[in-house]
């Protein structure tokens, strides 16, 4: 199984490349607890399977989507979005972000397919992988002002 640290650091490096590319988003990791995430939450999730198994989840606040699919859409702030968009833009994010970590890993796990992602309300994942499963989460702030979760979720296949 890759290194926990390391692993942390391979979501948070994928999530800044995606929102800073992508979105024109900062991601700044929390040194404290992990922000809170206020109000009605998306939780964008992927799966993944092959030589290692499980999911990605990225959850921010409905507001916080909202603001994220707008600079994904090149949109201005005062412009209305529906929720159907919102969430097309959380589970876009959700499918880059695992496509940056697929790259990154594809040494050490180079047979991993990505499945179409999901968005749901809410933001508790239950580990349904068995015992042997890991999960990393990664708790930042995007331009300072919004939480977001990363978490990865996964085992090896042959665990």
């Amino acid at each position: 199984m890759p290194e926990q640290m390391t692993l942390s650091d391979t979501v948070i490096e994928a999530a800044r490349e995606v929102f800073e590319t992508m979105i024109f988003m900062d991601v700044e990791t929390s040194s404290e607890a992990c922000p809170t995430i206020t109000g009605q939450a998306l939780l964008g999730s992927i799966t993944f399977k092959g030589n290692l198994e499980g999911c990605l989840a990225v959850c921010v606040s409905q507001s916080c989507a909202e603001r994220i699919a707008k600079n994904m859409l090149g949109m201005e702030p005062e412009e209305p979005l529906s929720l159907e968009d919102t969430c097309d833009a959380i589970g876009e994010v959700a499918n880059m972000v695992m496509g940056s970590i697929k790259t990154r890993l594809q040494d050490i796990y180079p047979a991993v397919e990505v499945s179409i992602p999901s968005v749901i309300t809410g933001r508790e994942l239950k580990n349904t992988l068995g015992e042997k499963a890991v999960k990393t989460v990664v708790c930042a702030w995007l331009d300072e002002q919004d939480a977001v979760e990363f978490s990865f979720l996964y085992r090896e296949a042959n665990a």
